[in-house]
């Protein structure tokens, strides 16, 4: 059964590598929790339930050309499928608001738009196949984190220098750098688009503005006042 009504408000946030998303999702459920007493839970993709975190080990790790792109977009959706099904849907009709750390945009960026011509799929694929897995089911609300990517790059590597070898999820930070300025040209085409449900968030700033941007976004779009419960 495909699923088309929430209750919870589903948000998420996405951009290429070192845009900060993991840290300002976790201060954006403080305050939507403290705050705003919303019920809140912070989920991400690949992963966010037990089927998709396995599938996740095998995207993320290893050989960046183990897979082609059309195999890496069936697991993606495999993933999001179980996903949808025993977190994000669940959570939404209970009245939660999920935080997720990217979504089907990624899926779109990654495996359709970024690539090389011969590499690629073509998105109407990638848009038939996600109608199969949700429909019409989409974010309320997406944040994309736009940063140079030379500068995202520096930020991930060292985050992942701290991070042990058999941890490291390093696949797409090893990728060249026209790969990642054609990352970044495609979530700005995708906000650009998409503008009722997209915001553009300068993730170059310090990180106390990008939340203070990024929540003054959130109460705006869904009106929210201080101590409301909406779950």
């Amino acid at each position: 059964m495909i699923k088309t009504q929430q209750k919870g408000a589903f948000i998420t946030f996405e951009g290429g590598e070192g845009a900060g998303k993991s840290s300002l999702i976790k201060e954006i459920q403080n305050q939507l929790t403290s705050l705003y007493k919303l019920s809140t839970h912070v989920t991400r993709e690949p992963g966010g339930s037990q089927g998709a975190e396995t599938i996740r080990e095998l995207l993320v790790q290893g050989d960046k050309e183990k897979w082609d792109r059309l195999t890496e977009v069936f697991l993606l959706s495999a993933a999001r499928r179980d996903h949808l099904a025993k977190c994000i849907w669940p959570k939404l009709n209970q009245g939660t608001w999920v935080l997720c750390d990217r979504f089907f945009d990624s899926t779109c960026v990654y495996q359709g738009y970024a690539p090389e011509e011969d590499d690629k799929v073509s998105l109407s694929t990638i848009h038939n196949i996600g109608n199969m897995i949700f429909g019409n089911f989409k974010p309320n609300l997406t944040f994309i984190l736009d940063v140079d990517p030379e500068i995202g790059l520096m930020r991930s590597q060292k985050k992942l220098s701290t991070q042990k070898q058999g941890q490291k999820e390093d696949r797409f930070e090893t990728m060249p750098l026209h790969y990642h300025q054609k990352v970044r040209a495609a979530f700005l085409d995708i906000a650009h688009k998409e503008p009722e449900r997209c915001r553009v968030i300068d993730a170059s700033q310090a990180p106390e503005e990008i939340f203070i941007e990024t929540m003054q976004h959130i109460t705006n779009f869904f009106s929210l006042s201080e101590k409301q419960n909406m779950s």
